[in-house]
């Protein structure tokens, strides 16, 4: 019998109730947000229990979202893939406030290499990291580069002309 959105969505509500929430097929893969201080025990939850068996982590990245509130300016995305059913899903946990949230090294060991690199690009503190620093880019660094927080191009270069690249606006 095929793995169901519906089995998933079903087994998270009845065991997290409303931790678990807004469920969506998003094209090709089923997508759902996760309160952040629950994310260890409903990923655990869903690598474990015999009939999901979420056992791969595919993924796992930050995002910043500057012009959201303060409590949903921080998310960090999961993927898990099913290999028994060739089934993915999508876990999306919005970091209230401080970016910071459990780490799930200690459930997924790949994990440990993406937790820092979201911490060098993001600076989310991923809470009992074994070693929780700089993983690509230098030590001595104060800002995370992908933060949306400086402008992409420096406005004071002369040597950037927007019309030498296709930047320009048409007056009519």
């Amino acid at each position: 019998m095929a793995l169901e959105n519906t089995d998933i969505q079903d087994k998270l509500v009845g065991t997290f109730g409303e931790s678990a929430f807004n469920f969506q097929q998003e094209r090709d893969i089923f997508s759902f947000e996760i309160k952040a201080d629950k994310n260890t025990a409903i990923i655990l939850f869903l690598k474990n229990d015999p009939t999901l068996q979420f056992h791969f982590l595919t993924d796992l990245c930050g995002v910043h979202y500057p012009d959201n509130d303060e409590n949903h300016q921080f998310a960090i995305i999961y993927h898990l893939h099913n290999w028994y059913e060739n089934k993915r899903i999508r876990i999306k946990a919005y970091l209230n406030g401080t970016p910071e949230i459990k780490t799930i090294s200690n459930i997924f060991l790949c994990s440990n290499w993406m937790e820092r690199e979201t911490y060098d690009f993001y600076g989310v503190n991923f809470i009992g990291h074994p070693q929780l620093k700089r993983i690509l880019n230098m030590d001595e660094m104060i800002s995370f580069p992908m933060r949306k927080e400086f402008p992409m191009e420096d406005a004071g270069r002369t040597d950037k002309d927007d019309r030498f690249f296709g930047r320009t606006t048409i007056n009519s």
